[in-house]
């Protein structure tokens, strides 16, 4: 004698819906954030010695 195939119960059912597959993967480029550390000073570079020499020295 066969036992007729038994219905999933509603439990069942949501954990297969929520478990059934694996997560899609996730590659190391996703995982990683390239940016700057610091944004560039357009000051940083305007320093002139010699116009420090002109003004102070002379």
């Amino acid at each position: 004698m066969q036992n007729p195939p038994v219905s999933p119960d509603a439990a069942e059912t949501v954990r297969r819906a929520r478990f059934g597959e694996l997560p899609r993967r996730i590659r190391l480029e996703e995982t990683v954030e390239e940016r700057k550390a610091t944004a560039p000073d357009p000051a940083r570079d305007t320093y002139n010695v010699h116009e420090w020499l002109v003004r102070y020295c002379l």
